[in-house]
């Protein structure tokens, strides 16, 4: 079963808390968000924290967890929260085979699963945190479903430029 590793520091713990009821159905059934794999399974939700308010808390520590998780487990996918998503996506970045988007809406989710086959999703609690999608949901959560439904593309040239990420240049 895919798994969906999520995390966020302080700033973004509300948030966490309710994508992760949301995402595991524990939440009322107006905030599930229903989503399952490409390949039509259900994703198996796992909070790695964290579970008490910190407020001197860094957010370097839920990237790293976060990050780690996605790559031990292929097929995976993360999802970070922090007050910008900034913070965050530069720390989870660091990590070989991690491929980090903050996102904002649900276009840019979108493409970046399709061309660069991003496996960490970054959320910014302080700008999308309470925002409302044209439809009346939660734009957070339109994101969170856009960012796990879309396939990446497999064209050659997001393949070719996906790799050369992963490359260690020292100037």
């Amino acid at each position: 079963m895919p798994e969906i590793f999520i995390a966020a520091d302080h700033r973004g713990f509300e948030l966490k808390k309710r994508l992760v009821a949301a995402l595991s159905g524990a939440a009322p059934s107006e905030e599930q968000i229903n989503v399952k794999n490409e390949s039509g399974e259900d994703y198996l939700v796992t909070d790695l924290g964290p579970f008490i308010l910190d407020q001197d808390d860094d957010y370097n520590d839920a990237a790293i967890k976060v990050a780690e998780a996605v790559r031990e487990h292929q097929g995976s996918r993360g999802i970070l929260i922090c007050g910008s998503a900034h913070g965050v996506a530069i720390q989870a970045n660091r990590f070989t085979g991690i491929r980090a988007i903050a996102a904002y809406d649900t276009e840019l989710a979108k493409i970046g699963r399709l061309h660069n086959d991003a496996n960490v999703l970054c959320l910014s609690a302080d700008f999308t945190g309470e925002q409302k999608a044209a439809d009346g949901r939660m734009l957070v959560d339109e994101i969170v479903e856009t960012f796990l439904k879309t396939e990446f593309s497999g064209e050659e040239r997001h393949i070719r430029r996906n790799a050369r990420l992963d490359e260690i240049k020292e100037s």
